[in-house]
């Protein structure tokens, strides 16, 4: 059987134990006589599964009972307008602070305007010169001590990790470098959401579209502290409210049953894996392994600021762009998918979550070299 690598950005490569397991109990699970996508939500089935799920992920990310784990609908991008409902009433002045880095950060901030006063407290919308290099626009990071954050925000929120451009904030910042000491901090996480052991300590809330590295399309993970809950204004429709999906186990409606059955399966695969610690450390490798060979030719680029590179999603050009279709065409040959970048970036762009093996990333990268020396 002819070997396929996945490198879509999102839905994503799921691991193969986890497609494996969930065809095996597809028409039964577990002895039910039912599929997981016949359950009642409110079963003892479903009751097992999604409780499990929530205490496997909350097990990952190492935080405990004051923080609630929330599995919801709508996508991040719904997010960017449940956020400011959920949190903006938090402090008196109603406003809070976005931190600009990307397309996914741009779009939570537009969205946002609309609740309330918004304040950007950094941004690298404008191109920069960094020790001798000129990077575009989104390209590059500003450092923790440029931002500029309102004490008296009700949150400051920033992106991560930019799954188009190839930019990631791979630490956390300390709250008082950044004057934020008592400014809770909201993650868009999504694209490497449980990609990094991070110390959560410095965190108050993190949310991720879970089909780009966490699961398959359906849910979004919402990881919020439990005092953050309860301050939701009045025009918020019930099933966006944080509290009440929260005392309701994620069922308050009918959630996407399915969807959290086989995110539940990709938590227990992580922490098979070693957990978050043994991930990051094998997702360091695969990303080094590409950007080292990108780095050692001019037949392809990366554009992005080296101290801020994605381990995640790795984009990069080659030198003439009428070689993209002819490369495209003989990676899908190869059974290398999914390599296209993003129509505002142009060239490639290679996605290597969690469950895509090194070898993936060495299939890519000899077939790179190859057609290098083809066409260079």
């Amino acid at each position: 059987m002819k070997q396929f690598w996945n490198f879509s950005a999102g839905p994503s490569v799921l691991p193969k134990v986890v497609l494996q397991q969930a065809a095996d109990e597809m028409l039964d699970w577990q002895g039910s006589g039912q599929s997981v996508m016949e359950m009642s939500h409110r079963g003892a089935e479903f009751t097992q599964i999604c409780t499990e799920a929530e205490a496997d992920l909350a097990k990952l990310l190492g935080v405990g009972e004051e923080w609630a784990v929330l599995f919801m609908q709508g996508g991040a991008t719904a997010q960017n307008a449940i956020l400011p409902m959920n949190l903006l009433d938090l402090k008196e002045a109603q406003t809070a602070d976005y931190v600009l880095t990307g397309s996914w950060s741009n779009k939570a901030y537009k969205e946002a305007v609309g609740y309330g006063e918004l304040r950007i407290a950094a941004s690298s919308g404008d191109s920069r010169v960094i020790d001798g290099v000129e990077y575009k626009p989104w390209h590059w990071l500003p450092e923790f001590s440029e931002w500029r954050v309102n004490p008296e925000a009700s949150y400051l929120h920033y992106c991560s990790n930019e799954t188009i451009g190839g930019v990631e904030f791979a630490d956390l910042p300390n709250k008082e470098q950044i004057g934020a000491e008592n400014v809770p901090l909201v993650l868009d996480v999504s694209s490497h959401f449980l990609a990094r052991d991070w110390d959560l300590n410095k965190v108050d809330m993190l949310y991720a579209g879970a089909q780009k590295n966490a699961g398959p399309a359906g849910i979004t993970v919402i990881v919020i502290r439990r005092e953050l809950l309860g301050k939701c204004r009045s025009v918020c429709p019930d099933v966006f409210n944080y509290q009440k999906v929260a005392e309701a186990n994620s069922c308050f409606n009918t959630p996407p049953t399915y969807s959290i059955y086989i995110a539940g399966l990709v938590y227990k695969w992580l922490l098979a894996q070693g957990g978050l610690a043994a991930v990051e450390q094998k997702n360091k490798a695969k990303a080094q392994l590409l950007y080292d060979y990108v780095d050692s030719t001019d037949f392809y680029n990366n554009f992005v600021q080296p101290e801020h590179r994605s381990i995640m999603n790795v984009p990069f050009i080659i030198h003439d762009a009428a070689l993209d279709a002819k490369f495209l065409a003989g990676a899908k040959e190869q059974g290398l998918l999914n390599l296209k970048g993003h129509k505002s970036v142009g060239g490639m762009r290679a996605s290597i979550y969690n469950a895509m093996p090194i070898e993936g990333v060495e299939a890519l990268v000899a077939y790179m070299k190859d057609f290098e020396r083809q066409n260079g």
